[in-house]
């Protein structure tokens, strides 16, 4: 049975309040910033789509991360993007003034294009 966006913010809310207000604000921020945004709930998370799969949400004990797909691509000019593999970045929240503080804003849109721009 595949699991609901709804039935994993339930389950998100076990958590704590934190992790749920974290994971809210950053799906109300992705779907401002970028067109047509759909969500699918894969890997114990939330993956965000608009013609290309380009982020996931997902929620830990201790803190929420914002994985990017192509984050390796990604220019960093503000330090945020953690990680070191071949093609994935994440940056980690802790709080919700992280959210401003680590510029997500900035880098989503960059995340969408860099999914968009892979294989060309």
């Amino acid at each position: 049975m595949t699991k609901t966006v709804e039935s994993l913010l339930d389950d998100i809310c076990l958590l704590g309040d934190e992790q749920y207000a974290l994971v809210t604000s950053v799906r109300k921020l992705i779907k401002t910033l970028i067109p047509n945004v759909s969500e699918d709930v894969k890997y114990g998370g939330i993956l965000f789509s608009s013609g290309v799969q380009f982020c996931g949400v997902f929620a830990y004990k201790q803190h929420v991360s914002l994985e990017f797909s192509c984050g390796a691509s990604i220019i960093d000019p503000h330090g945020c993007l953690e990680g070191s593999g071949k093609g994935r970045r994440h940056i980690k929240l802790h709080s919700a003034q992280s959210i401003k503080e680590k510029n997500l804003a900035h880098y989503l849109p960059l995340a969408w294009e860099a999914a968009k721009n892979r294989g060309q």
